[in-house]
């Protein structure tokens, strides 16, 4: 081999293992490239775990109780507690709670006078009303004798309360001829009471308001 040509081979032979060199070297970067970044993706638990976290919408925070969602759930209202509860200052009367009376008058052509008082140890009020008086059979029932209403009046104790009855308030003759009145605090007073007045004779009766005196109980004829 002439000395030109083993000149151009060792050239050509060193273009070569130059290529052949880099070549190398870029598949060995390559390859430890792509293994840091398979190491950086799988990461270790906890950091994947923290990370996945920071990126769900609505999630709990770390640490967090799982029965924290339901706090305050089936808490009642401390302000109105007990409200709807509260006792009235005074309950009204019915006619069970009366200890009832009644008396034959004869002022103002005749009438009756009924007595009310309260029984040992209750307190209420008869409201600003006509007494509720019925008669017979077919519940005939007294009318006002008074053009305005009066006021309540509460029963305690020894304190009494007056209404008075004209069982018949026209001059006619004639009428129911009855021995009993039914007597009631207001049109929906659920215990009536029964009380006995003798015979009387009604045509077109009337009642007062209940008073505190008797004398102002008279029925006007």
């Amino acid at each position: 081999m002439s000395a030109n040509r083993r000149k151009a081979f060792l050239v050509s032979t060193a273009v070569v293992c130059g290529a052949l060199l880099m070549t190398a070297c870029q598949d060995t970067d390559a390859a430890a490239g792509a293994g840091a970044g398979a190491g950086a993706a799988q990461g270790s638990p906890s950091t994947a775990g923290a990370a996945g976290a920071a990126t769900v919408p609505g999630a709990p925070a770390a640490g967090a109780s799982k029965g924290s969602g339901t706090a305050g759930k089936g808490t009642k209202d401390a302000t109105g507690a007990g409200t709807g509860g509260r006792k009235p200052a005074g309950q009204v009367c019915g006619a069970n709670d009366i200890a009832w009376s009644t008396k034959s008058e004869t002022q103002a052509g005749g009438y009756i006078l009924i007595t009310a008082k309260a029984k040992p140890g209750i307190t209420c009020v008869l409201p600003a009303a006509l007494p509720t008086v019925a008669f017979g059979s077919d519940g005939t029932q007294a009318g006002p004798a008074e053009q305005a209403v009066g006021k309540q009046i509460t029963l305690s104790g020894s304190t009494a309360a007056y209404a008075g009855v004209n069982p018949k308030s026209t001059k006619a003759n004639g009428g129911k001829e009855l021995e009993s009145i039914i007597v009631a605090v207001g049109d929906h007073d659920p215990d009536p009471v029964s009380l006995p007045v003798g015979t009387i004779t009604v045509d077109k009766p009337v009642v007062t308001n209940w008073h505190t005196s008797p004398k102002d109980a008279v029925p006007a004829v």
